[in-house]
């Protein structure tokens, strides 16, 4: 609470911020506690070395420099003699129904650790459950639930579903860039420096991540300062973090649209699968996506005062560019638009100015040059030109990507249940294009302000892109690009849930329209959470309701699960195998996950495992539990483990938990 509140709240005292309300005082605490950290470590970590000091991320200069630039900021506050008050919230009602609200967080958590313990699912299904209940009765009843609590359910809703995935094992896990993410992190705790210039400079997948204080200096303030294992601040604090978007969103569009479709809006993008699975393997887009909502907030503001705006928007702007470059690609991209559009309309902003798309090219674009042997712009550069390359492709549908192919309704579902939730996602992006006509010809109840409008514009010329550009989906992923569309797109789907309704009927429309809303929002989160799928036994993608019924190849190879005697097996070699000067084998999956991550091994150190495996003097091969117990090594082909006996014979085991060995051959020839 003290690392993500008091220093972010200090600030705001100090630029005179009195014109948020009590939420965005909330959420711009949390925006300036994380920047600070951020940018308070990296000065210390510069600041610090050119003293000398070796180690400048340890404790007890984190301890002095980080309390006395609190202690500082405090007392000027306080010197100002200015009435302090942590918010300005208005007396609200109690409702019954905030208890159940904030049951859910308890459920989620104790459900997750049923899952862990005796692979029952029972809690995570009523909780599920309960969610959609609480959504329905909050959207069709104002006296049981106020409006003004609708942030609170928001936030429940957000930290239930994120909880719900990330603590369902005891390590890290998912296939993304978690594992790379964990690695760089643990080098910048165990060296207790961050380093611009990064060990492996080939490696640019590794580079652009070391670039990346999001996922270097702020995990390794936080795990220091609170004592907390690296793995556990991964799984538990940064969804923590990350449930504060939503809850931004809502804000955002509460100002533009009203309470009640700004909370239908925000559940949209809490059911959408992606928010509460990929994500979490994605630490800094994380941190990132909170700044780029908070900024949609700074920009869109009415209420700030300039200096106060420009203030806000470069510590944001910084902040941003040094967690996620993608996300900061996407919003300098979609200010810049906006802009020139404006200009070019002769309505000129007064929100965004060239001055502010300035700063921010120029932060952005010295960062990724001048960090990590210029990672970040390389690989800027080679997916400028994979996209160029594929523009021969245009009329080959295959060259958008399994994802795109399966949004348009161009890939046959595998069974009824996948059909019937494919219906419902389709119908979402059905009613979000509707609500986008309804807006252009301004046949929905609403005035949105240019900005904002021309925002959603440029997303739906975004998406549009995606999906007309060969090989531009598969820069960052497709299911993430939506996820970041949604943050304009999803108040299209209320609107066009409204217009279609209006369209067939004159009265009663706002009634109408939310059970429409409702119809398509509930089935939707129950197919996207895979409640479905468990409730009548179809194949699952959900690792916390489906965990204890999926097939050992599935849970490796598809869900990047780690069993413990797999990272018992990882830790062991790290601790006392020279792995910088020896040569290993594991098949893919260990190669690229837990022995990345836990291991603390390069993966250009990890050759892949196969039939055709050579073993010398001096190598290594480490066997996980898939390998063992299921005698299956997983690499371009499968293979079973048999194959390899013939370097097994010859080599020595010199660990082994049951589950998980490791080989070394000690013979010369």
């Amino acid at each position: 609470l003290y690392l993500t509140f008091v220093p972010g709240f200090i600030i705001i005292k100090l630029l005179k911020l009195d014109e948020l309300d009590g939420l965005e005082t909330v959420l711009f605490s949390v925006g300036l506690s994380v920047a600070f950290l951020m940018l308070a470590g990296l000065f210390i970590n510069e600041f610090c070395f050119l003293f000398g000091i070796s180690k400048p991320l340890s404790l007890m200069y984190l301890m002095i420099i980080l309390n006395s630039l609190v202690l500082i900021g405090g007392v000027l506050v306080y010197l100002r003699r200015e009435d302090v008050k942590l918010l300005r919230v208005e007396t609200l009602k109690f409702s019954p129904l905030t208890l159940l609200f904030a049951a859910l967080p308890i459920l989620s958590v104790v459900g997750a650790m049923w899952v862990n313990n005796y692979e029952n699912n029972v809690i995570l299904l009523f909780m599920i459950i309960s969610i959609a209940l609480l959504f329905v009765v909050v959207v069709i009843s104002k006296k049981f639930f106020p409006t003004k609590l609708y942030s609170l359910a928001v936030f429940m809703i957000a930290i239930s579903l994120l909880y719900h995935s990330s603590l369902i094992s005891k390590h890290i896990w998912g296939v993304g860039d978690m594992h790379i993410e964990y690695f760089t992190f643990k080098t910048t705790q165990n060296n207790a420096r961050w380093s611009s210039v990064f060990m492996y400079p080939w490696d640019t997948v590794y580079g652009r991540i070391n670039s990346m204080l999001s996922v270097t200096i702020l995990p390794t303030i936080y795990s220091i300062l609170l004592n907390m294992d690296a793995t556990w601040v991964l799984k538990i604090l940064y969804p923590l973090l990350f449930s504060f978007v939503p809850l931004a969103l809502y804000q955002l569009w509460r100002k533009n649209m009203g309470e009640k479709r700004a909370f239908m809006a925000t559940f949209l993008l809490l059911a959408e699968n992606t928010f509460y699975s990929q994500m979490l393997g994605l630490n800094r887009q994380m941190i990132a996506e909170l700044f780029f909502v908070l900024l949609l907030l700074v920009v869109l503001s009415k209420e700030m005062k300039p200096f106060n705006k420009i203030m806000c928007f470069m510590i944001f702007s910084v902040a941003m560019v040094t967690s996620h470059y993608a996300i900061a690609e996407v919003f300098l991209l979609f200010i810049s638009l906006v802009w020139i559009s404006l200009v070019v309309m002769k309505r000129p902003s007064r929100n965004i100015t060239i001055a502010m798309i300035s700063f921010f090219f120029i932060v952005m674009f010295s960062w990724y040059l001048f960090t990590s042997s210029s990672a970040v712009f390389d690989s800027l550069v080679s997916f400028g030109n994979h996209v160029y390359d594929q523009l021969n492709q245009f009329f080959n549908p295959a060259s958008r990507g399994e994802t795109v192919l399966r949004g348009l309704g161009l890939e046959s579902p595998p069974t009824i249940w996948n059909a019937i939730s494919r219906a419902f996602a389709y119908l979402t992006e059905f009613l979000i294009f509707i609500g986008f006509i309804g807006l252009i010809i301004k046949q929905v109840n609403i005035q949105l302000e240019r900005e904002y409008f021309m925002f959603t514009c440029m997303a739906v010329a975004f998406l549009a892109a995606l999906i007309a550009v060969p090989g531009l989906a598969e820069t960052i992923n497709m299911t993430r690009f939506y996820h970041i569309l949604l943050i304009y797109l999803a108040p299209l789907f209320v609107l066009g849930a409204e217009f279609i309704v209006k369209l067939v009927s004159k009265r009663r429309t706002e009634i109408g329209a939310l059970i429409l809303s409702l119809i398509v929002l509930v089935p939707y989160f129950f197919f996207q959470t895979g409640f479905v799928y468990e409730v009548t036994g179809s194949q699952s993608w959900s690792l916390p309701l489906s965990k204890h019924r999926m097939d050992t190849l599935f849970i490796y190879r598809r869900m990047g699960c780690l069993p413990e005697s797999d990272v018992f097996g990882a830790l062991w070699m790290s601790k006392n195998v020279d792995v910088e000067n020896s040569k290993l084998f594991a098949d893919f999956p260990s190669q690229h996950r837990v022995l990345t991550s836990y291991g603390m091994i390069y993966r250009g150190n990890v050759e892949a495992l196969s039939n055709r495996t050579v073993l010398s003097s001096k190598e290594y091969i480490y066997l996980n539990r898939l390998n063992v117990i299921d005698g299956i090594i997983v690499g371009s082909d499968l293979w079973n483990t048999t194959s390899i006996s013939y370097i097994l014979d010859f080599a020595s085991k010199v660990y082994s938990n049951g589950e998980c060995e490791i080989y070394l051959n000690n013979n010369n020839s």
